[in-house]
């Protein structure tokens, strides 16, 4: 039996030469239709129902993981970083052109806030922020859940993941509905989150003062408590800063300046899906040596 860090590294490996499959057949896709299906039959916007649907999501997951039994197809199912590099670089492809049009109107697969009045400069944080925010949960988490866990770590964490970005926004209807999916997520990314820092730091070691600072003295002043942290450490490793005002409809946050730099603009881009590679590398690596090592130990 392959020991599930090797699985893991595999999988991560899967994610990088082959396509995410259809929305027609991804199981998450799937996955989605069913949980929205169970929203409409059953929501109240109360705390309680959101718990049964967070946990009724999560068995899904998890039973789906069982179902399968490779960790390795399951990791590959979970994780999405060839598609957030590309849809990253999308954006920033349209910026390089100075069609600030389309690069708004591409934002939105990649962050929720407005891009109506975003300039060059706005446009390109919020690419960067959401590729430091999805290097964790579209990469290192479900690959550490899957080593930790197996199929069912990776499937699960899977559901946790997409029934947040579902539910787990703050809005009128998911106030109390969609906290216990939010927290939820926030639980499972904790530990990730944290260890997408340190993999920043070790694949910019140069940068490695600046993001510890970043990280412990910054972060925490984060609405989120993990998207802080990775944000945090992307901004310090590309010597940018991140944060300020977002826009989400008629909601408006103010966030705390994150990194020591200058503002990010359309270049950073690419330096950010460079450094989440180099991260999901170095995660595959570990991972790799170290299920190498137990299943060594075996023989």
């Amino acid at each position: 039996m392959v020991p599930r860090p090797l699985g893991a590294a595999a999988g991560l490996t899967l994610d990088q030469f082959f396509e995410e499959p259809a929305t027609s057949v991804h199981p998450v896709a799937h996955f989605g239709r069913v949980m929205s299906d169970f929203e409409r039959r059953n929501y109240v916007d109360r705390v309680g129902p959101g718990v049964t649907h967070a946990i009724l999501g999560t068995s899904l997951g998890v039973v789906a993981g069982r179902a399968l039994r490779s960790t390795t197809l399951a990791t590959g199912l979970a994780a999405g970083g060839r598609a957030l590099w590309r849809a990253a670089s999308d954006v920033g492809d349209a910026l390089a052109t100075g069609d600030l049009d389309t690069a708004r109107s591409r934002l939105p697969s990649l962050a929720g806030r407005d891009p109506s009045d975003l300039d060059e400069s706005e446009i390109a944080r919020a690419v960067v922020e959401s590729v430091a925010e999805n290097t964790v949960d579209a990469i290192v988490a479900p690959a550490l859940w899957a080593a930790f866990a197996g199929a069912s770590g990776a499937l699960g964490y899977r559901a946790v993941n997409t029934m947040d970005a579902m539910v787990g926004h703050h809005s009128p209807r998911y106030e109390h509905y969609g906290a216990p999916s939010a927290r939820l997520d926030d639980v499972a990314n904790w530990v990730p989150a944290r260890v997408t820092a340190a993999l920043v730091a070790m694949v910019r070691v140069t940068s490695a003062r600046e993001i510890r600072k970043a990280v412990t003295t910054q972060a925490p002043q984060h609405p989120s408590p993990n998207a802080g942290v990775a944000e945090a450490a992307f901004a310090a490793a590309l010597g940018i800063q991140l944060g300020g005002r977002n826009r989400y409809g008629e909601r408006i946050e103010d966030r705390i300046p994150l990194g020591f730099g200058r503002t990010a603009r359309t270049s950073d881009i690419n330096e950010a899906i460079r450094l989440s590679r180099d991260v999901t590398y170095a995660l595959a690596s570990t991972l790799g040596v170290v299920g190498l090592a137990l299943w060594w130990r075996r023989r």
